[in-house]
């Protein structure tokens, strides 16, 4: 009788096991027999939707340190055979047996995406790769994902990094038996031999031998492809803004792949308009007539992000004098405060002018410039 009043409660404590076991899968919405780069693609798609830096609400905040906790997990070949296991509780016996912690999500964000190069002791890293993109001004203004790509070496998807056309294919090097070395007798002098190992001529140390190469990779090993990346920008993003992609680099059998890391620089403005930049502050000229210089003037100019801002000033204006519209530059970004508009004013004299004319204009404006030198936003 007793042990039946525990079975409905023994039932929905296994059901709620399983269940668990189930939940970082159902989080990161790949299945269990999911590979590691389904997971790895699935961790960068929903982390950049939930991350506080592009996402501020609450409830995206804590989803996402939901799919951080589940990226850890399924990401190490480790811990996802002990969660796979023993669900939850599984883990916090592994964690108190090794007493570690259980991370930041925050830094594992920063690692995959763009905050560091590190990585933990054991398989060798491989180089990494440091790329520019050039980016429009009003990217870096108001924030934009971009999409570009690298040429990256990955592991030959045909004989996937054994360089041989088939497994039939390899086979153990006769010289040294498999073994990559072989044993080689030197005289140290008369009447005294040592025996010396030395790495295997024949295979290269591998052991193995290869009778017809994979057709793919010629024998190398990597394939060169075009990797696809998308670079998060954020609203006043510093010039080389900088986002690190954590294993993006080339892929080779003998190391960890490195990080690949994008540093973002606005696309300089070539010939005539177009706003400047200058820290955080937004730099335009304004070329002005010189009844607009010598009377005044009102003009309309349209902001990065579309916006008209309205200028408007009486009298004289002298060419080389700038005017600061507070508040107007690049948005604020972390520490950096919201920057200032800067407007330089330049001054054109008419085409058709007598030279009298001429002169006693430029006594007025003696920085102008000629009539074809126009140059405004």
């Amino acid at each position: 009788m007793l042990l039946s009043s525990f079975l409905p409660v023994l039932s929905l404590l296994f059901l709620s096991g399983c269940l668990a076991a189930q939940s970082y899968y159902q989080i990161l919405g790949v299945k269990r027999d999911a590979s590691e780069g389904e997971i790895k693609k699935a961790y960068r798609k929903l982390s950049k939707k939930y991350h506080p830096d592009i996402n501020p609400d609450e409830a995206a905040h804590e989803k996402f340190i939901e799919v951080s906790k589940a990226y850890e997990v399924l990401s190490d070949h480790e811990l996802k055979g002990v969660y796979d296991r023993g669900g939850e509780e599984g883990l916090k016996q592994h964690e108190a047996r090794k007493a570690g912690g259980g991370g930041n999500p925050h830094d594992l964000f920063s690692r995959f995406f763009g905050g560091g190069h590190g990585g933990g002791g054991g398989e060798q890293r491989g180089p990494g790769l440091l790329t520019n993109l050039e980016v429009d001004l009003a990217d870096m203004y108001a924030g934009r994902t971009i999409e570009f790509q690298v040429p990256r070496k990955i592991v030959c998807t045909h004989c996937h990094g054994s360089g041989a056309h088939s497994d039939a294919d390899i086979h153990e090097c006769g010289h040294c038996n498999g073994q990559g070395m072989v044993i080689q007798r030197h005289q140290v002098f008369p009447g005294m031999v040592t025996n010396v190992q030395m790495q295997c001529q024949h295979c290269g140390g591998r052991g193995k031998r290869i009778a017809r190469q994979c057709p793919k990779c010629s024998g190398q090993k990597v394939i060169d492809t075009l990797n696809t990346l998308a670079v998060h920008i954020p609203a006043g993003a510093p010039e080389g803004f900088e986002e690190v992609f954590h294993g993006e680099a080339d892929e080779s059998t003998e190391w960890e792949a490195g990080d690949v890391v994008v540093r973002v620089h606005s696309r300089k403005v070539e010939g005539q308009g177009g706003w400047g930049r200058k820290d955080a502050g937004i730099v335009g000229r304004v070329t002005l007539s010189v009844a607009e210089a010598l009377l005044g003037f009102k003009r309309t100019l349209t902001h990065l992000d579309g916006r008209s801002v309205v200028i408007e000033r009486k009298g004289t204006t002298q060419p080389g004098e700038v005017e600061v519209i507070e508040g107007e530059g690049m948005p604020s970004y972390h520490d950096i405060p919201q920057g200032d508009m800067y407007i330089e004013y330049s001054v054109v004299l008419p085409a058709e002018v007598s030279e009298t004319t001429r002169q006693k204009l430029l006594e007025v404006f003696p920085d102008t410039v000629n009539a074809s030198a126009h140059d405004e936003l």
